[in-house]
This record gives structure tokens, sequence and C-alpha cells, in this order.
């Protein structure tokens, strides 16, 4: 398997909230998660990434809800990029928790290695995604695309890897 990130959005509040289901992998190991957004992070993502990185040492952090049993959230998102070395490479870290009771808990975190030019063009798609008018985003180390429906994306790709329905 390839590293890739795949963002489907359900109907859900729009356009003020996101229903949406993150998907990715860094080749080895996969995540997923589902979980609810106010529309303008996604705006936020693509500010962050489209210009990723400033300087060495440059790091973006998103977080949303928590993993403390005390703060009650239902999920724990994580997207964090950053720089490995003066060069300019980057990573692309993701952590998942669904924060549910053993036996039904499910934990992913990893990083999927890349080049800031590729982080640049997943913000140009997290740009056109946060317009609403796609409900499947697809990137990986060497393309990406929009895709107008759930099936439209899974037609275009029918492997699991990709598989767009809900949790």
């Amino acid at each position: 398997m390839n590293p890739f990130i795949q963002i489907t959005r359900h109907p859900y509040e729009e356009p003020y909230h996101l229903n949406l289901v993150v998907t990715a992998s860094n080749g080895s190991a996969r995540g997923r998660l589902e979980f609810y957004l106010n529309a303008n992070a996604l705006v936020g993502w693509a500010d962050a990434m489209e210009h990723f990185p400033k300087h060495q040492g440059s790091v973006f952090l998103f977080e949303l809800g928590s993993e403390k049993p005390e703060d009650r959230f239902a999920f724990y998102f994580r997207l964090r990029l950053f720089t490995v070395d003066s060069a300019g490479h980057c990573a692309i870290q993701f952590r998942f928790n669904n924060n549910q009771a053993l036996p039904e808990r499910e934990i992913s975190e990893f990083c999927s290695l890349t080049e800031a030019a590729k982080i640049n063009r997943l913000g140009s798609l997290c740009r056109e995604f946060a317009k609403l008018r796609h409900s499947v985003l697809r990137w990986s180390l060497t393309d990406g695309k929009l895709y107008e429906s759930i099936q439209e994306a899974e037609q275009a790709a029918p492997e699991d890897a990709f598989r767009a329905t809900r949790l």
C-alpha cells in the first residue's frame, strides 16, 4: 500500500459543520476516524499547507477533541506537519483515537515522510475541498484528485484502501 490521505465529506449541517471521515496510511500503518468539524478548519489547513514550511523547524498542529476521559470527547484527531531536516524534507503526522472503551477502542498514530511541494499540493486540494462542491479528496505522494460524489471516487479506485463509506 502506498501512502495516501482520503477525506470523505458526508452531508450534515453545512455550510457550518462538516461530517468527515479521514483515512490515511504511510504505506505500512493505517488509520481512520469519523468526526465533526467547523467548515472553516479546512481553510485553515489549506492556509498552513499551501505555504509549508515557512522556515526550517516549521510546525503546523491541528488538534480536535481530547484523549482525556474527564474531557468526555467522542474522539481525538491530530494532524501535524513538521520539517525533519534542513534539506526541506517534511512529515505529516496523524493520530486517531475513537475514545471508546475496550474492546471497541481504536488508536492509530504514524507519520508519512514527504516533500514540501507535495504538502503544498495537498493544501491546494484542501482549499478547493473547503468550497463544499466535492465529497471526496484523495491525495498521494504522486497524485491528488477531488471527486464530486462518493460513488465517483469508489469507481475510480474500488480497492479497499479508498473505501469512502461510513465507519
